[in-house]
C-alpha cells in the first residue's frame, strides 16, 4: 500500500465542525516529538530535502531529562553529520568505565576506554542543549518546519490510512496533513495510545528508579560510581557541580519508603556512600525527588499504513545501561535510511514501513533482553538478600570483559548515515 499527497507549501484556511481547525498545513513527514529520535530524524530528512515538520509538546527544550547520556555509536553518527566537534563543544563530562563497589570489591560493569573508535566513553550533557544543537542545525533547511507547544491530540485517518495529526496549539486547533507521520513521542506516546498499539510488556522483575540531585566536590572522582545496599542500588552520575543519584529499588517500593519519610531516604544513602553523609541534608523535601517508574516493553509491529513509531514510543526501555536514547536516535538513521527515497517519491509502502522494523526490532530485542539479564541476576538479587551484594563469577572472565561496554556503546551491531 502506498500513501500519496500533493504538496501544498503555505497552510489553507479551513473549518471544522467540531473543532474549529484554524488551518490546515501540509508537508512529506509530519514527526510527532522533539526528542532525540525524533529531532534527528527531522535533520536526516531535512538534509535530503524532504519536508518535514516536527511537533514538540512543549514550548521549549529546558526540562530537567534525567537520560542525558550520548554513547560511542551517537557520537560515530555526529561525525558522519560534521557536528560532533559541536558536540563536544558543550559543556559535558566524560565517562570510560561504570564501576560499582561491591562486597569483593570494586568491579568494572563496562569498559568504554577499550573501545575501537575516536570517542571510547560516554559524553554526559545536558539533553536540552543538545536537541537545541540538532534543532538548530536543521533549520539551517527551509523544507524544515519546528513547532513548539503543539499538542498533537488527533490521529486523521481515512480509508484506514493515517493521513495526519491534529494539534492544539497556539490560537487553538490546528492541522496537519502528510504523506508519512512518525511517532517519536517517548515511553508515554500518545500517538501509540491513538493509534491503538499495545505494548508487550515484559516480564522481567519491575523496578522504580528515584532521582535527586547533591552536591559535588571539584576533587572527587570524574567517573560515575555505583554501590549496592541491602534492597537497592545507588548509581551517581558527574554532572560537574552536582551528583545526579539514582535511587534503584523494588517497584512499589516508594510508597513504603515515603512514608517512612525523608529521613529514611537520606539515612539509606548515607549508610551505602558514607562519603556523601555530610550532604544528604541538602534533601529537605520530597519535591526534590523524582520518582520513574519504570516499564519494559516492545511493539509486535511499529507501523501501520502511513503510520511509524520509533525510539521508546516503539520499544520502552529500561534505564538499565542508559541506552534509550541511542537505540532511538538509531532507529531515527535506519528510518532515514530506509524511508528518504520512498518519501521523495511519494510512494510510501508498508514493506518500507516494515523493513524499518526488520532492521532494528532485533537489536533492541537482544539489548533488552540483557538489560533484563542484569535486572534478574544483579538487581532483583540485591532486592531479595540480606547479604551484600557479590557479583556473579561469571563478570569477572576476561572473556566477558569487552562485551558490555560493546552493547551499550554500539548496540548489537553500529548504525551509520546512508548518504
Amino acid at each position: 500500500m502506498s500513501v500519496e499527497l500533493a504538496p501544498t507549501p503555505h497552510p489553507t484556511k479551513t473549518e471544522d465542525s467540531a473543532h474549529n481547525i484554524l488551518d490546515v498545513q501540509q508537508t512529506t513527514c509530519c514527526i510527532v516529538g522533539g526528542g532525540p529520535a525524533g529531532a534527528v530524524l527531522s535533520l536526516l530528512l531535512a538534509r535530503k530535502g524532504i519536508p518535514v515538520m516536527l511537533l514538540e509538546a512543549h514550548k521549549d527544550f529546558d526540562r530537567n531529562f534525567r537520560g542525558d547520556t550520548i554513547h560511542p555509536s551517537v557520537m560515530e553518527i555526529m561525525e558522519e553529520l560534521g557536528l560532533a566537534d559541536r558536540v563536544l563543544q558543550l559543556r559535558h563530562t566524560k565517562t570510560r568505565q561504570l564501576i560499582s563497589e561491591t562486597a569483593d570489591g570494586p568491579i568494572t560493569f563496562a569498559d568504554f576506554s577499550r573501545l575501537k573508535t575516536r570517542y571510547p566513553y560516554v559524553t554526559i550533557l545536558d539533553q536540552a542543549l543538545f536537541l537545541e544543537l540538532i534543532a538548530e542545525e536543521a533549520k539551517r533547511y527551509p523544507n524544515f518546519q519546528l513547532l513548539m507547544g503543539a499538542n498533537v491530540q488527533e490521529l486523521i485517518e481515512e480509508d484506514g490510512i493515517i493521513r495526519g495529526v491534529r494539534y492544539r496549539g497556539q490560537g487553538g486547533w490546528h492541522q496537519v496533513r502528510a504523506q508519512l507521520t512518525v511517532g517519536a513521542d517517548g515511553r508515554f506516546s500518545r500517538t501509540r495510545n491513538l493509534a491503538g498499539m499495545q505494548l508487550i510488556k515484559s516480564s522481567t522483575p519491575p523496578i522504580d528508579v528515584l532521582w535527586f540531585r547533591l552536591p559535588r566536590r571539584s576533587e572527587e572522582p570524574e567517573n560515575g560510581m555505583g554501590r549496592f545496599g541491602r534492597g537497592y542500588l545507588l548509581v551517581l552520575t558527574n554532572r560537574f557541580d552536582y551528583w545526579q543519584v539514582g535511587y534503584i529499588m523494588p517497584k512499589g517500593h516508594y510508597q513504603q519508603l515515603h512514608a517512612a519519610g525523608l529521613e529514611a531516604l537520606r539515612q539509606s544513602v548515607a549508610e551505602v556512600m558514607p562519603e556523601l553523609a555530610d550532604r544528604v541534608e541538602h534533601l529537605k523535601e520530597w519535591k526534590q525527588v523524582s520518582l520513574l517508574s519504570v516499564e519494559v516493553g516492545r511493539l509486535s509491529r511499529w507501523y501501520r499504513p502511513g503510520l511509524l513509531l520509533i525510539g521508546d514510543a516503539a520499544h520502552v526501555m529500561s534505564p538499565v545501561g542508559g541506552v534509550g536514547i541511542n537505540y532511538a536516535i538509531q532507529d531515527a538513521v535506519v528510518a532515514a535510511n530506509v524511508l528518504s527515497d520512498p518519501l521523495k517519491a511519494g510512494q510510501v509502502h508498508l514493506r518500507h514501513l516494515a523493513a524499518v522494523q526488520r532492521q532494528r526490532q532485533w537489536p533492541t530485542r537482544i539489548i533488552q533482553w540483557f538489560q533484563s539479564l542484569a535486572q534478574e541476576q544483579i538487581i532483583a538479587k540485591t532486592f531479595n538478600s540480606d547479604q551484600p551484594f557479590k557479583p556473579p563469577r561469571i563478570m569477572r572472565l576476561p572473556i566477558l570483559r569487552d562485551l558490555p561496554g560493546w552493547l551499550m556503546g554500539f548496540g548489537v551491531w553500529p548504525v551509520h548515515v546512508k548518504n
